[in-house]
């Protein structure tokens, strides 16, 4: 534990659980108002692509915001861009509330899942700032456990708002948790990385990006949780449709196996944060690559053998997610450890790529539908196979096997 952390002790549990909550509010603002798509369609009369937009522009807008706010936070430290980034969340939510017409909401979802990003991407940099490389790893599962536990309950309290209100009723709770957290965020956050009067573009995506790119470190780690998450996403793209389009199956059974799935990546976190100052951030990141293999082979094996079931699919799936447990966290908190000085660079290029590959994979199995496992189990096999390849040969082969 760095210096600075062991002289906060009486406030690390407040700060760490604040920068769990604003990991979350991302992806629960992405995830939240995915049931009030069909009323929002219908509120404005608008078609399906348009009302589509609503939330593909809005992933696009996090994984750009993405890049924007690491290195701004590297240059006039984190706090402040924290702040911005959940002025915008609140002006955002309260537009999205009052819009008038189906254009002004795409735009003010823009706004809202923009200014979400900054919690997400410089909650892994603070930690950086404040812990060592592999007490990093410890906090930031912590922090992907609240990715992974947000969209699993964000779409049921969409829901329940829905029923009982309106579709606008969701922006007006994003926007007051928005003001609770920011209040919070301004009471709490400490500055962990003060504003440099001196940095240059060294410390922004021009050159510290550079910088960064040419270590071969960085790509490993960045790749290795890349294609894990991308991993996840092909399920989560291909599994509902398998689920009830194909086994005939209802959303409530794929609801309950998926939060069995869940608590496999949550399980893999906590002994990540348990065990990982003393089991090393690479070790962990290896064995989960090779479980994670391990866990698609099984799955894709069953497939082939005609094995077309929910336990062949969501059996092997725990396995994965908990493989993922092991090694996301970990490689997280090396790609911000590469260059301590562009860890908010560092958490920004990571995220874009993260998002920027899941979305792509997510599309591509959605495409592909037709009927049968295979699109999705076969993305998955790929990256699972891409992510243990990229971390081997970006770290070398002498140390992925040593």
């Amino acid at each position: 534990m760095s210096r600075r952390a062991e002289a906060l002790p009486e406030t690390s549990k407040v700060l760490i659980t604040l920068l769990v909550a604003i990991t979350a509010l991302a992806p629960v603002s992405l995830q939240i108002f995915i049931p009030a798509l069909p009323a929002i369609q219908s509120s404005f009369g608008s078609d399906t692509g348009i009302t589509q937009l609503v939330l593909s522009l809005s992933i696009l807008a996090n994984a750009i915001a993405t890049l924007i706010y690491g290195p701004l936070s590297d240059r006039f430290g984190r706090r402040p861009v924290v702040l911005a980034g959940f002025f915008l969340f609140i002006v955002g939510s309260i537009l999205c509330a009052l819009a008038p017409t189906i254009s002004l909401l795409i735009a003010a979802r823009i706004l809202q899942s923009a200014g979400a990003a900054a919690g997400m991407v410089l909650a892994r940099a603070i930690v950086r700032d404040l812990y060592d490389r592999e007490q990093a790893a410890s906090v930031i599962a912590y922090l992907t456990m609240a990715m992974v536990v947000a969209p699993m309950l964000a779409p049921t309290i969409g829901a329940l708002l829905i029923d009982t209100f309106d579709w606008r009723a969701i922006f007006i709770v994003m926007a007051a948790i928005g003001v609770l957290l920011g209040l919070l965020v301004w009471l709490h956050l400490i500055e962990t990385h003060p504003a440099q009067a001196t940095a240059s573009m060294l410390n922004g995506l021009g050159k510290g990006g550079l910088l960064l790119l040419r270590r071969r470190e960085f790509i490993a780690y960045t790749l290795q949780s890349t294609f894990a998450i991308s991993t996840f996403f092909a399920f989560i793209s291909g599994a509902p449709y398998f689920m009830i389009g194909v086994l005939d199956r209802s959303a409530t059974d794929y609801g309950l196996l998926f939060m069995i799935v869940s608590s496999g990546f949550m399980l893999g976190n906590f002994v990540t944060a348990r065990l990982g100052r003393s089991f090393g951030i690479d070790r962990f990141i290896r064995t989960g690559c090779y479980l994670a293999v391990l866990g698609a082979a099984i799955m894709l094996g069953l497939m082939i053998a005609g094995y077309w079931t929910p336990l062949a699919i969501f059996g092997p799936m725990i396995f994965i997610a908990f493989a993922n447990g092991l090694s996301i966290a970990n490689a997280q908190a090396g790609a911000v450890s590469v260059e301590p000085s562009l860890a908010g660079t560092a958490s920004g290029i990571a995220g874009f790529a993260q998002m920027g590959m899941a979305a792509l994979v997510s599309q591509a199995v959605g495409v592909l539908q037709n009927g049968t496992p295979y699109p999705m189990v076969g993305f998955m096999s790929l990256c699972a196979l891409l992510s243990l390849i990229s971390f081997g040969f970006a770290r070398g082969t002498n140390r992925i096997c040593e």
